[in-house]
């Protein structure tokens, strides 16, 4: 999926979920829609990995993987506090639970075990999924016209490029 598709879909899927991107007339608190659609795609890459990372952190028996899903909880969750902190101050609504493509990865990685859950864990909610949202990221930092929206993907894009090198790592060694 390219980088503009991952926003649409993100924010498509928001929207068909009731997630109403709420705005204001204020100047300082006003947000236009392709702005408001990346703080939610944003909101939406990192409740899918804190989502995923804990069902890591209860399946997985791979101390790497457990500890690549850590992290990711741990930065997801600052992460998506900050991304909150932004949304509150430009009148965004975020969503609360994963997107419908996470909702059945998550169903897919219960399902597994083992090695076979480990290997897809890694695959899909690391490599893949941290592919599309450093792309997008980058491209919401030439791209966003609102200041703090824009400083938001600057600040988190090197801790997903981080993430991205990793999971890479992790995925070279079969577990």
């Amino acid at each position: 999926m390219k980088p503009v598709q991952f926003l649409l879909a993100a924010a498509v899927a928001a929207s068909a979920a009731g997630f109403a991107i709420a705005q204001t007339g204020g100047a300082n608190t006003s947000l236009n829609k392709a702005d408001a659609a990346r703080l939610v795609a944003i909101a939406q890459a990192n409740i899918a990995e804190i989502e995923a990372g804990n069902l890591a952190l209860e399946k997985s028996s791979d101390a790497d993987v457990k500890a690549f899903a850590k992290m990711m909880v741990d930065d997801h969750t600052q992460g998506l506090e900050e991304t909150k902190k932004v949304a509150a101050a430009k009148n965004v609504t975020l969503p609360s639970e994963p997107d419908a493509a996470h909702k059945k990865l998550a169903a897919e990685l219960k399902a597994l075990s083992g090695s076979g859950f480990d290997n897809t864990y890694v695959k899909k909610a690391g490599v893949e999924d941290h592919t599309k949202v450093h792309a997008a990221l980058r491209k919401d930092i030439g791209a966003a016209q609102d200041a703090d929206v824009k400083a938001l993907a600057v600040k988190l894009e090197p801790t997903v490029a981080h993430h991205l090198a990793m999971a890479k790592k992790l995925g070279a060694t079969p577990k």
